[in-house]
């Protein structure tokens, strides 16, 4: 599966703001803090707003919070989202689409794969990234620590 850079970036803007304590995240941090460009961002941005994960805070102090619960966004949502509903069902050596009478040579190993990666992205939330990132912090703690 390959995916658009718009994909990695939203997957990386919520990912970042999914493992840090903020509640709010001004556009102009997540820029400086993601190295992405700052008009590509606020597109970026907007889109994630419009497809409901993020909302976006008006004002002085204002910014992009989640809109709901991380548990209940999931890696596919996402990627979904901003790739299409099809997304997960490209073919592996670029085809549109293989035909039924004569798959393409990995058709078979690539439908396992792509069944696995799906399991995978839908049965990993945001929550579950934040709840690694904060164990693995802790663990990082105890260690400097002793």
């Amino acid at each position: 599966m390959i995916l658009s850079k718009t994909t990695e970036y939203a997957l990386n803007v919520l990912a970042f703001m999914a493992t840090r304590n903020k509640e709010m995240y001004p556009a102009d941090y997540l820029c400086k803090e993601l190295k992405i460009p700052r008009q590509y961002l606020k597109r970026l941005l907007t889109d994630l707003s419009k497809k409901g994960f993020i909302t976006s805070i008006r004002g002085r102090n204002g910014g992009f919070i989640f809109s709901r619960d991380l548990s209940t966004i999931n890696f596919l949502h996402v990627i979904e989202a901003m790739e299409g509903p099809e997304a997960m069902n490209t073919c592996l050596l670029g085809f549109t689409a293989c035909i039924v009478d004569h798959p393409c040579v990995m058709h078979d190993l690539w439908t396992k794969a792509r069944s696995k990666m799906t399991e995978t992205l839908t049965n990993t939330s945001f929550a579950d990234l934040k709840n690694k990132y904060d164990k693995d912090k802790k663990s990082i703690a105890q260690i400097i620590i002793h």
